[in-house]
């Protein structure tokens, strides 16, 4: 592989371009050396897209090139996950939310495909769901594993009811709730401080963790989510 930053500033450049043709050469290169896809995805996409996220929030990238970078990144994400090499099942079932924009489904998706690839059976729901319909889809699956990666500000209070009513109607007793990507990269304590059992700062650590940590979750004594609400009732 050539150098990284090299590499990376060759590809961000032809993803903020649109040019389609030089941006698929660069990953068909990649491929032909023999290449990992997981590397791919982990190593070269995931650090071209937090770059892209940061300059555009920070409103040092045109929303034109926002745009070309994003949907052409999706439409790689979606060509190399046929590439990652399928590990043995499971027999665990993930449902993965993320923030609403672009950028955040585009790191859903990296994820989803990863954990696919790890052996999850991954539901990919995306963003812009309401908590009613989470809870109740998890219920439904009787799923193993919720993800929250990708998050952004404004969407972090409804992820705190989410998880908040989770735990207070008891809905899947053995459910992990994962997060990572997005708000919790840039707010330390912030995953704990809302009754998370896991966080990751990227989607190669958060694969890792869910593999080496299954059996962590957060007592009841540690979350600070909802714990006025329930002091309250609790006095009343």
């Amino acid at each position: 592989m050539p150098r990284r930053d090299v590499l990376q500033e060759r590809f961000f450049n032809s993803l903020i371009s649109g040019h389609r043709a030089a941006t698929r050469q660069i990953v068909q290169d990649l491929l032909e050396e023999d290449q990992p896809a997981e590397k791919i995805l982990s190593r070269v996409f995931w650090p071209t897209l937090e770059h892209i996220q940061k300059l555009h929030r920070e409103d040092q990238l045109a929303d034109l090139a926002y745009h070309y970078a994003t949907r052409l990144l999706r439409a790689l994400v979606d060509q190399v996950q046929t590439k990652l090499e399928q590990s043995t099942k499971r027999n665990k079932t993930v449902l993965l939310i993320c923030g609403p924009e672009d950028s955040q489904e585009i790191a859903a998706q990296m994820v989803c495909d990863l954990l696919e690839a790890d052996g999850y059976e991954v539901y990919l729901l995306g963003g812009g769901v309401a908590n009613d319909e989470i809870v109740n889809e998890i219920g439904q699956m009787n799923t193993d594993v919720l993800v929250v990666f990708g998050a952004v500000s404004n969407t972090v209070p409804e992820t705190r009811l989410l998880i908040d009513r989770l735990h207070s109607i008891g809905v899947c007793p053995k459910l992990q709730i994962v997060v990572g990507g997005g708000v919790f990269n840039r707010a330390d304590g912030l995953a704990e401080e809302i009754g998370a059992d896991l966080w990751a700062k990227n989607p190669a650590d958060l694969i890792k963790a869910m593999s080496s940590r299954s059996k962590r979750r957060m007592s009841s004594d540690q979350r600070t989510v909802g714990r006025k609400r329930r002091s309250k009732r609790d006095a009343a």
